[in-house]
């Protein structure tokens, strides 16, 4: 994941602390559990981890200490975690834009 992308989930960590804040730190609705912040981060984390599984396996195929196929699972691995991240952003983006669209 570039620096971009973490600096961006970063940033909307910041904000929801700080829209937590305005809140008073209560939870509203009743509704418990992580929050769009957390599920993102774990979602680029897993993207790191199958990028670095996938280069791993492209290393140790270089050396001829790997398998071809093992490479082949990493890279299709690391290539559908990010075609879903890409895919979540893509429909958060059009949220986004619904909602900045909404009168108020």
């Amino acid at each position: 994941m570039s620096d971009l992308g973490l600096s961006a989930v970063k940033a909307y960590g910041g904000v929801a602390q700080t829209l937590g804040g305005m809140a008073g730190g209560k939870e509203t609705g009743g509704v418990s559990g992580p929050g769009f912040g957390d599920i993102l981060n774990t979602a680029v984390g897993s993207l790191t981890g199958a990028g670095n599984a996938a280069e791993t396996a492209v290393t140790n195929a270089a050396m001829g200490r790997g398998d071809l196929v093992d490479v082949v699972t990493a890279v299709a691995a690391a290539e559908a975690t990010m075609e879903t991240v890409i895919a979540v952003r893509d429909e958060v983006i059009k949220a986004y834009q619904e909602i900045m669209r909404m009168p108020i």
